[in-house]
């Protein structure tokens, strides 16, 4: 199964916010993650805010772009966006920076 890797920056001030947020992620959009092909997905914080993204999934534009067409993506988007630095209009799931795999241990 494909692996995926990402990174974000999540402000400072908003760190717990954010980590309450995820705490409490709607059953919608658990749903939504699950239907479009998220799998084993993890978020990681390091206490300045950046955030690393893993997740497994057979395809990783097809997942986007699914996710992308739900209504409760966009709602989640939305309310999150405020939480990120550097989107430059842009939405956080858009703003995703996919990391290169170089070592893996299986």
């Amino acid at each position: 199964m494909p692996r995926v890797g990402f990174c974000f920056k999540v402000k400072k001030e908003m760190i717990p916010e954010y980590k309450a947020r995820h705490r409490a992620v709607w059953p919608e959009m658990l749903q939504a993650l699950r239907e479009t092909g998220w799998r084993n997905y993890s978020l990681f914080m390091r206490d300045d805010g950046l955030i690393f993204g893993y997740l497994e999934t057979d395809d990783f534009a097809r997942a986007q772009q699914a996710m992308a067409e739900r209504e409760v993506n966009l709602r989640w988007q939305k309310e999150m966006a405020p939480f990120f630095e550097g989107l430059e209009g842009r939405r956080p799931d858009e703003s995703m920076q996919v990391l290169e795999e170089v070592f893996h241990l299986d």
